[in-house]
Formats: C-alpha cells, sequence, structure tokens
C-alpha cells in the first residue's frame, strides 16, 4: 500500500484533483458508490494538500462540488428514469431489503435522511436516486444535499490534511518509511471505518 500511495502522490496535483473528483462524483452519479472509496479518495486530495502538492481550499472545492453534483445527478437518474423500477434493476436486486429500508428512513425523515445518508456509503449511493424516485422537490434536496457534501468533503479532506501536514515532521525525526506508514494507517482506518458501517447497515 505504501508504494501504491506513493504513486497517487507522485501524480501531477492536477491529475490527482481529477482522479479524486471523479471518484467521488461517480460514487454518487451512478450506483457504484458500493465498490468505490469515496472518503478514502477525499482523504488523499487533503494528503496532497497537506504535503504541500495541492492547494488545501482547491482540495475542499472539487472534493464538495464533486459530491454535490455526484448527488444531483443520481437525483435526476431515479427521478427522470427509475422510478418505482428502481428496486427491479439487477444490479440492485441483492439489496432490496436494505434499499427498502433506506426508502422507509427518506419517507420519515425527508431532507434530514439525505443528509445523514451522506455518511454511509450504501446510503450514499442510493438516497439520490430514491429521492429523485419518490419526487422529493429538489430544492428541499439539493439544500440538504449541499450541506452533507459541505460537511463530509470538509471532514475527510481535513482528516487527510492533517496526516499529510504530519508526514513531514515525522519525516524529519524518524525517517521517511515511518511517515508513509503514519498516512498508510490514516488512509486504512477510513476504509476500515467505511466497511464496518456498511455491516451495521446491514445487520439493521
Amino acid at each position: 500500500m505504501s508504494s501504491l500511495l506513493d504513486g497517487i502522490l507522485g501524480l501531477d496535483p492536477l491529475l490527482i484533483l481529477a482522479v479524486t473528483g471523479l471518484l467521488v462524483f461517480a460514487e454518487d452519479a451512478i450506483f457504484i458508490g458500493f465498490v468505490i472509496p469515496g472518503e478514502t479518495a477525499a482523504v488523499l486530495a487533503g494528503v496532497g494538500a497537506g504535503l504541500g502538492h495541492i492547494a488545501l481550499p482547491l482540495s475542499l472545492v472539487v472534493v464538495v462540488v464533486a459530491a454535490i453534483a455526484g448527488d444531483s445527478v443520481g437525483y435526476e437518474v431515479g427521478r427522470r428514469f427509475f422510478g418505482p423500477r428502481v428496486l427491479t434493476l439487477p444490479l440492485l436486486e441483492r439489496h432490496a431489503k436494505r434499499i427498502e429500508r433506506a426508502r422507509a428512513f427518506l419517507r420519515r425523515r425527508g431532507g434530514i435522511a439525505v443528509f445523514l445518508g451522506r455518511f454511509t456509503a450504501f446510503f450514499r449511493a442510493m438516497m439520490p436516486a430514491l429521492a429523485g424516485a419518490s419526487h422529493m422537490p429538489y430544492r428541499t434536496f439539493l439544500l440538504w444535499n449541499a450541506f452533507g457534501g459541505v460537511v463530509w468533503g470538509s471532514v475527510f479532506v481535513v482528516v487527510g490534511y492533517i496526516a499529510g501536514a504530519s508526514y513531514h515532521q515525522v519525516e524529519k525525526q524518524v525517517g521517511r518509511g515511518i511517515a508513509v506508514g503514519l498516512v498508510v494507517v490514516v488512509v486504512a482506518a477510513v476504509v476500515v471505518w467505511r466497511v464496518r458501517s456498511e455491516r451495521r447497515v446491514r445487520e439493521r
């Protein structure tokens, strides 16, 4: 993982931002949040900023805008193309029970469900389309979507930024290998958190 991390952070800064933005956008827009690690992409953008490769404000803007735009596309996909048929898609059939729980949560909580859904990978992938399919007013959706995108993006980019900023101090004190290890631990912690949150959702 260290070599992979080095390879990613060794890319051109604009390419890092492009890849990060694309991963965050695609996670929410086209139902592939089940496999694309949006949080990890956001953390890597923050790490790049902490290492001085990318400006922190630019990393924040790219991640937040990609998150909001991806959700908005997911909303339109649900509203225009799927509607009640969303549960019959082959890709989603095996998640029918979880999707029904997400729909029930959306009916009970409305816009708050859109905000809270941003922090669980499965809900983050499905909630925009379900909101569109249920004909939630787009202004309501956009308000809660933007709120969630700003909070979620800021948290994970700043986590990565702190890890990246610490990299230089650790490198000076104990060497580059341990410094890379620090960043790897942070990224791995995000991945573990994501897996465990998904497991809790499945067990409900």
